[in-house]
């Protein structure tokens, strides 16, 4: 190799060693020339073990809300489920009124109240017309104006007494020929209504609003009425113990004729009491 002239004697060195090199990398095959210049890139090694793991980076930011998707088809009908607890009664859901013959206040239960203290009426007893049912008569009527004020004698209503022969229940002896009471009341939580005649026990499920007897007019009587279950414990109006002879409310008695005997007893008053649920 030709040497530059002049300039400074570092350069030339070093460009005599790149000629050297040069001429070493022409020879390499056979191996004739020995240096120290830098060889050519080796092949790529092996990969190395897998090193440890990485300490965890910290969570990245929340991505955005994805958009909706489509909606999914109508999945097919479950099964029934069991039926649920009942809920408790509504404000107004049901209800019932019934009249308490013989009494002017409705019983202490729960549920029950007075709507209305009243008399009780009817037809007069020996008439053969008239209406059948006893009616429990306000105590404070109103009259249309249109009203006339000539009593044409057409249907008549009386007051209604208390009849039974002397000695027949001690508890109803002393208000013979008193007139009858009653009153109206409301039950807001019960909807079925139910007298039973002949005893006085309600049927298990069953709310006792009172116990009685079981009434009608007496046999002798024209005109036909209902049977009643009056109180047991009976009130009568006051001042009204005189006999007027309108309607009568009479204690009855089962006949041993399609009634069995026993367990009826032809000789004993019968009972009633009056069931709500």
């Amino acid at each position: 190799a030709v040497l530059p002239q002049g300039g400074d004697m570092r350069a030339q060195l070093l460009i005599a060693v790149a000629y050297l090199c040069a001429a070493s990398a022409t020879s390499q095959d056979s191996g004739s020339v020995q240096n120290n210049c830098p060889g050519r890139d080796g092949r790529d090694g092996l990969p190395g073990n897998t090193g440890l793991q990485g300490v965890p980076g910290t969570p990245g930011t929340p991505g955005r809300d994805g958009r909706d998707g489509d909606q999914g088809h109508t999945g097919p009908k479950g099964l029934t489920g069991p039926p649920g607890p009942s809920g408790l009664p509504g404000s107004n859901g049901g209800g019932l009124t019934y009249v308490r013959w013989g009494r002017t206040v409705c019983p202490s239960i729960t549920g029950t109240d007075l709507v209305y203290e009243g008399i009780t009426a009817g037809t007069w007893y020996q008439t053969t017309g008239g209406g059948a049912n006893y009616l429990c008569m306000t105590k404070h009527p109103k009259y249309f104006t249109e009203a006339s004020t000539g009593n044409r004698g057409t249907a008549l209503l009386y007051g209604t007494e208390y009849g039974w022969a002397g000695g027949q229940t001690s508890a109803m002896s002393r208000f013979d020929y008193h007139n009858v009471p009653c009153a109206v009341c409301e039950v807001s939580s019960r909807s079925r209504y139910l007298l039973i005649p002949g005893t006085y026990e309600c049927p298990s499920g069953w709310t006792k609003e009172y116990e009685g007897w079981l009434m009608t007019a007496h046999s002798n009587h024209k005109g036909r009425t209902t049977f009643n279950c009056v109180d047991k414990n009976p009130e009568s109006i006051p001042g009204s113990a005189a006999l007027i002879h309108g309607t009568q409310l009479c204690h009855i008695e089962a006949e041993c004729h399609g009634l069995p005997c026993p367990p009826y007893d032809q000789r004993k008053e019968l009972s009633c009491v009056v069931c709500t649920k």
